[in-house]
């Protein structure tokens, strides 16, 4: 910086004489003190050079850096990770890198859009693809696992014979249910919010209808009316009722392994669902990942395949892995307005704004501009949007999302807490008021509207009031935390064993 600065001196004396000019000249009746600046600014802050100009065009690129590691935490070098488009355009190659001697890779000059990305050497292998969602000029790091056992959990449709042949079941699970225990919240991570959330849509995704009526789908969603070894078909259809009996029966462990019996003979959607869900209803969080990965893998148009592994990585505070789920799952049927409850759910309990949910939640809005679930949760998407930002029109375009809901349907209490929230954010404190009374009318059982009803109360000087309010609020969440308690004691938690554990392992 010295030199530019000794060297601008030097110009503003030539410049002084009329020896130097600016490039392109200006006209002669210019001010000397403007060829001064000029000359001065040309030096101090030069031209891009041309790789720096070239390189300006792709400002808007995103790019991946990351690290493959082994299980323990060793650096791997030398293996081929791979970069693939979740939805590739016609032609749309999947991009290698090598990892170097520090066990880092790097992809660069990458287009918005979803991603899958995986790892392996002749050893080593990641469990599954994992799923990243890369906005236009983002920049990403991400730690990828690599593991021996998991090479023989990879899923791909030519793991699958055609129609004709008999469908057996060779890819055996890297896990073992040994035995029941009671809930200890071992089996999921993130706030008891994100758990309420997990059940939820766990329960909800048993209500998804199969993706083809009647008919048992193959690979890639080819469905037929007959399949090649009707044997195994009928005995996997006797394993898979005494599966369902015995989950009624409250025997889950023989419920389970009659699910992995009747893939074991007939891997169809239908039964690796089976298989998913059951582990997922008994909180084996990680191993229903496993099997809603094979089964998402082996049959990609299932809406509820793709549902159930997106619970799944919820369930495992994937949020962002289970948002593109959903996603995918919804595109299926545009119109089917449950994935979008499922969606919205999502987007409420996790902590973090996920983009493909916002944009599917107000394609449900343009297709049924009259629902007022699709106005309550696109509203609730895009002020999660906004918390982090201070634009009056987010709050008005919510507000008035809110406002349609809750016009349709009179009893959207959620809705009206929601306008009484942005009300009292205003320092409106009587419409709060007014709108927090609304929601407890609507839903008596609306614990947070009580106390937020208590906080305005206060806020006017209703002392009396507020303390009935924040009585009302504890009773009601006390007797819906006893509910939530009795419900989660009455559903017991597989205990699994892993490879390299011992017999008598904790619960997993």
């Amino acid at each position: 910086m010295k030199k530019r600065i000794d060297r601008a001196a030097e110009v503003l004396k030539l410049n002084s004489i009329g020896n130097r000019s600016c490039n392109p000249p200006l006209p002669s009746k210019r001010p000397p003190i403007v060829l001064t600046l000029c000359a001065l600014l040309m030096i101090l802050w030069p031209p891009p050079a041309k790789s720096q100009q070239s390189s300006s065009q792709d400002l808007g690129a995103a790019s991946i850096q990351g690290t493959v590691r082994t299980s323990d935490g060793k650096l791997v070098n030398g293996a081929e990770v791979k970069l693939e488009q979740r939805n590739p355009s016609v032609g749309a190659a999947p991009m290698i890198a090598k990892t170097g001697a520090d066990g880092t890779f790097t992809f660069v000059a990458l287009k918005a859009g979803n991603y899958q990305i995986t790892a392996a050497n002749s050893e080593l292998r990641t469990h599954a693809p994992v799923v990243i969602q890369m906005p236009q000029g983002d920049h990403q790091k991400i730690d990828l696992v690599v593991e021996g056992s998991a090479l023989k959990n990879q899923v791909s449709t030519s793991d699958f014979p055609s129609a004709g042949q008999a469908m057996e079941f060779a890819d055996k699970p890297d896990f073992t249910v040994a035995g029941v225990t009671d809930w200890t919240a071992a089996g999921g991570h993130g706030s008891d919010s994100s758990l309420r959330t997990t059940e939820d849509l766990t329960r909800e995704t048993l209500s998804i209808k199969p993706s083809s009526s009647g008919q048992t789908l193959l690979p890639n969603s080819a469905p037929v009316s007959d399949r090649g070894s009707t044997t195994n078909q009928k005995n996997a259809d006797a394993h898979r009722q005494a599966a369902e009996l015995a989950e009624k029966h409250g025997d889950p462990l023989a419920a389970v392994k009659e699910y992995e019996q009747a893939v074991h003979l007939d891997p169809s959607e239908q039964n690796y669902f089976g298989w998913g869900y059951e582990l997922l209803l008994h909180r084996a969080v990680w191993q229903a990942q496993e099997i809603f990965q094979k089964g998402a893998n082996a049959y990609p148009k299932s809406a509820r395949m793709l549902t159930g592994l997106g619970t799944a990585l919820f369930a495992g505070a994937r949020y962002d892995d289970a948002a593109l789920q959903l996603c995918d799952a919804s595109d299926l049927n545009p119109s089917d307005p449950e994935p979008y409850i499922l969606m919205g759910k999502v987007q409420v309990a996790a902590p973090n704004p996920l983009t493909c949910i916002e944009q599917r939640l107000s394609r449900f809005v343009q297709q049924q501009p009259n629902n007022s679930p699709a106005n309550y949760l696109y509203a609730m998407a895009i002020l999660k949007h906004g918390e982090q930002l201070t634009d009056v029109q987010v709050a008005q375009q919510a507000e008035a999302l809110l406002t349609k809901a809750v016009t349709i349907d009179s009893k959207c209490g959620d809705a009206y807490l929601q306008l009484g929230v942005l009300s009292y954010t205003h320092h409106d404190f009587q419409k709060a008021i007014a709108l927090y009374t609304k929601a407890v009318e609507a839903d008596p059982q609306l614990a947070d509207a009580h106390y937020r009803l208590g906080v305005a109360y206060d806020r006017v000087g209703e002392t009396a009031k507020a303390k009935e309010e924040f009585r009302l609020h504890d009773a009601i969440k006390k007797e819906q935390a006893d509910a939530i308690e009795r419900e989660r004691r009455e559903i017991k938690q597989f205990r699994v064993v892993l490879p390299d554990q011992p017999a008598n392992p904790e619960a997993h």
